[in-house]
């Protein structure tokens, strides 16, 4: 039986972007051996969307308030990439992990999929 996922980031910093998760974002965390930390999430949903284009995945964190975020971010020096938009599902902004990677981050405005 599935139990669970497990997202991998591929970062051209990982250390960087493992200290991101551990300190600016606080996650909980287990350390595998030799620094490789695998981080606890937060409830977590998957989407799969429609595309012409070239398949690909995208890695987005939810929030209750995006404003809010945002500025709690921002005070610990977190580059956000996008102005916060509205869209019909939810209020949407990106932000860059410090090995050069975006993570979007939303306030969903749609039932949600954890809440089941």
């Amino acid at each position: 039986m599935i139990n669970g996922g497990h997202v991998i980031i591929y970062s051209r910093d990982a250390e960087a972007d493992r200290a991101f998760f551990r300190d600016v974002l606080e996650y909980p965390h287990v350390d595998v051996g030799g620094g490789w930390l695998v981080f606890k999430l937060p409830p977590t949903e998957v989407a799969v969307h429609p595309t012409d284009g070239p398949e690909m995945q995208d890695f987005y964190l939810m929030c209750d308030d995006v404003e809010a975020t945002v500025k709690n971010l921002n005070a610990k020096g977190v580059e956000f990439t996008q102005p916060v938009t509205d869209a019909r599902w939810g209020r949407l902004t990106r932000f860059r992990l410090p090995g050069g990677g975006e993570v979007g981050l939303y306030e969903p405005r749609h039932e949600r999929a954890i809440d089941l």
